[in-house]
């Protein structure tokens, strides 16, 4: 596939592809790579720093570190991926709609994009997870609802060039449905952009996740994840004397979106046929 073998021979991306499988296997087999039990608390034993029975140290409760590390990963890639599902299918469906139809379809859907993107993430995002209630799978949706906006800009851009081609003309000269040459027709043809999207809004999700757990309005403990790891530093005898509890979440959620980034930008090398020529 002449694709796969643009994006091989991008030694970065491959990079960051081999770091995030790493991640990924590393969180699939948490129960496998560790000896500790995720949220049992040990005070004899808590802020306890490094050593050869807890590699990355104890945390205020005396919970390894590493432990909740790899299951916090879990959580985080978990919620980075479900949010950019939720808002694929919403941003995919609303800009194909208004890229196909125009009109007043294409006006009324863009109005809404508009209202949404001018809203400020972080203060909306508050808001619906304080009413929802902060837990795990309402982060996801949160995130999910308010992530879709750019991909609808980018499908309708897509829709509204290839929805004068001569395939799309022919389709519906021979009575083909609407919906099937929206999702059978044009939208394959539009995937590449999309794809390099998705796979750079994940690494923004984790982020966003990061950010919510972190303001207490995230994941909530005793679930880990790589943000509400994070709030530890919020007490500054934690941030200036005891940095192995909150600097491998924060280098964890560092390492991952630039890994994320080198392959979006490896797929859109990749798959942008322009810039080979």
């Amino acid at each position: 596939m002449v694709a796969w073998r643009r994006f091989r021979a991008n030694r970065r991306a491959m990079l960051g592809l081999y770091v995030l499988i790493a991640l990924a296997l590393a969180s699939l087999f948490a129960p496998q790579l560790t000896r500790h039990d995720r949220d049992l608390p040990d005070i004899r034993h808590a802020e306890q720093p490094p050593s050869r029975e807890h590699w990355l140290g104890t945390d205020e409760l005396g919970r390894d570190v590493y432990t909740r590390l790899l299951y916090g990963g879990r959580v985080s890639l978990t919620v980075g991926l479900v949010a950019v599902s939720i808002y694929m299918v919403i941003g995919v469906t609303l800009g194909a709609v208004a890229g196909y139809y125009g009109g007043v379809v294409d006006s009324v859907i863009m109005r809404i994009t508009d209202v949404v993107m001018i809203i400020p993430f972080f203060p909306l995002a508050l808001t619906m997870a304080a009413a929802l209630r902060p837990s795990v799978y309402n982060t996801m949706i949160v995130i999910g609802l308010l992530g879709w906006t750019g991909i609808c800009r980018l499908v309708r851009g897509e829709f509204l060039t290839l929805r004068g081609r001569e395939y799309v003309e022919a389709a519906r000269a021979i009575g083909v449905p609407d919906g099937r040459i929206i999702f059978r027709h044009i939208l394959p043809n539009a995937l590449a952009p999309v794809v390099v999207a998705a796979t750079l809004g994940m690494g923004s999700a984790i982020l966003s996740e990061a950010g919510l757990s972190f303001l207490g309005f995230g994941v909530q403990q005793p679930t880990p994840s790589w943000g509400n790891m994070l709030s530890a530093a919020l007490s500054l005898k934690v941030l200036l004397l005891q940095p192995w509890i909150w600097l491998p979440p924060g280098l964890l959620i560092f390492v991952a979106i630039l890994a994320l980034n080198l392959v979006g930008e490896g797929l859109r090398e990749a798959l942008d046929p322009r810039l080979h020529r």
